[in-house]
């Protein structure tokens, strides 16, 4: 038995095919790459992101052979308003990463609503706004999961699942439909919006694919990863360092009292749902991880390629005192600083192009320990695992110094991008795969696995880390002022 993954993310869209034993036997990758021609403006073609979905998902099932089920993970609150008697988009699709609806949720919050520009719900009421008589046409608005969805059944399905629905800012608290008030400040017809329905269960058959398979996993792409790494139960925790760093932290079946920012700056979201069951967690995010490795390749000229900043860094046992900020975009959890630049401390005469690389990565593993004490302390349960996946999870000095400023075990995992993983384990519990959660967690084995070094001194190095944090926030005034 056989799922077909379709991973649509904010940069490129993944056709995998998964087996019973969870290993990826076939995949193909066709980048998606989004128009940032103007500052703040991050958009896409909807076509074009669904012409590649369709495409490469036809291409796995004729490699492989009929599969038996279809999964789907993609990027979380970017935003897609289409004609559905036409399916043709209304305007380019707006990015999760996109800030032009900045101004207005400023504006919002003086009206009590609390709504940030990388949500969907001002993305979509701005495509609404700038194209006239919008309103009175029979559309659909949603994310790209709805729209991939719609596509694959060829318009017999519009529906999102509750952990994409739970970060459009548009829900109720229990995340089962959508919020009357907030629908109608923004003026959103309801009947623009899909209904929101499980992570894991039957939605429809992708008859847009060789074969029609039935479509049983829909997933935000955080959550895909989480689960993709054995994590569904409390306590069961991951990091993905990618371009930037999201922790997500299972905490249990009861919703979190808060609905926005918790006090240690992390967020309530849903981490899975299958029937009536709903997993509710929190995510931790730092604005910056892999982009600072990036800076040293492409800015400084320190490195050659990303990978280069391994054997690098582990030609120096330590930084010599030299100490980096990770901050290049701002600060996230737990001090939502976006006024706060990148720092890099610490330099003497002695100091050379190892130490520096070093105290990058050793930078962005403080970061990614910021985020599990921040979660942790919100959720206030102790860790119980941290398992970590994306591009900087390969790097050995990295996933060291994370264990040892963390002092937690860290398990890296097998795939790099675990969302592949995720979407498939949703999938495949529908459709008889795997029988329930306890045999998806059975199936994780981690690539290899770090241990804090007993003799590194955390209380210290941390501290120092702390002190450099106050140095970076507030570089940049006006920015650190705005709050969402």
């Amino acid at each position: 038995m056989s799922i077909l993954v379709l991973d649509a993310g904010s940069s490129g869209i993944r056709a995998a095919v998964v087996d019973n034993l969870g290993h990826v036997v076939w995949e193909r990758l066709v980048e998606t790459i989004p128009d940032t021609s103007t500052p703040g403006l991050v958009e896409f073609d909807p076509a074009e992101y669904g012409t590649h979905a369709l495409t490469i998902g036809a291409e796995a099932i004729a490699a492989v052979g009929p599969v038996d089920a279809v999964g789907i993970s993609t990027q979380r609150a970017s935003c897609i308003v289409w004609d559905r008697d036409t399916g043709q988009a209304l305007a380019p699709a707006q990015s999760w990463q996109d800030l032009r609806t900045l101004g207005e949720c400023l504006r919002l919050r003086s009206l009590g609503l609390r709504l940030a520009p990388n949500q969907t719900a001002t993305k979509i009421a701005h495509i609404l706004d700038s194209v006239e008589g919008s309103r009175s046409r029979n559309l659909c608005a949603g994310t790209p999961d709805a729209w991939l969805v719609w596509l694959l059944t060829e318009g017999a399905h519009f529906v999102t699942d509750a952990t994409n629905a739970a970060v459009t800012g548009l829900t109720n608290p229990e995340v089962t439909g959508w919020d009357a008030h907030i629908l109608d400040v923004l003026d959103i017809p309801l009947e623009f919006l899909p209904t929101v329905v499980s992570s894991s269960g039957y939605i429809g058959d992708a008859t847009a694919l060789p074969g029609s398979p039935p479509i049983c996993g829909l997933v935000g792409d955080q959550q895909s990863s989480l689960i993709g790494q054995g994590c569904f139960e409390p306590g069961h925790t991951k990091i993905t360092f990618g371009t930037g760093a999201m922790l997500d932290l299972c905490i249990g079946h009861e919703r979190p009292a808060v609905e926005t920012r918790t006090a240690h700056g992390s967020f309530p979201i849903v981490c899975w749902r299958r029937g009536t069951q709903t997993m509710w967690g929190l995510e931790a995010i730092a604005l910056s991880a892999g982009t600072n490795v990036q800076w040293l390749r492409d800015e400084l000229g320190i490195i050659a390629s990303v990978e280069e900043s391994e054997a690098l860094a582990a030609t120096c046992e330590t930084s010599e005192g030299v100490s980096y900020v990770a901050a290049q975009l701002g600060l996230g959890t737990p001090h939502w600083d976006y006024g706060a630049r990148g720092a890099l401390l610490g330099l003497t005469r002695g100091s050379s192009r190892a130490h520096v690389c070093r105290a990058v990565l050793e930078g962005i593993a403080q970061r990614g320990t910021d985020l599990m004490e921040a979660a942790t302390l919100d959720a206030g349960i102790v860790l119980e695992q941290l398992r970590v996946d994306g591009g900087m999870s390969r790097n050995t000095v990295f996933v060291q110094a994370l264990a040892n400023l963390s002092g937690h075990r860290i398990e890296v995992s097998p795939v790099r991008d675990a969302t592949t993983l995720g979407a498939a384990f949703l999938a495949g519990l529908e459709c008889g795969i795997w029988p329930d959660w306890e045999s998806v967690g059975s199936s994780w084995n981690p690539l290899w696995t770090a241990a804090p070094d007993p003799d590194f001194d955390r209380a210290s190095h941390r501290s120092v880390h702390a002190e450099a944090v106050k140095r970076s926030t507030g570089w940049i005034e006006q920015l650190s002022q705005i709050d969402f």
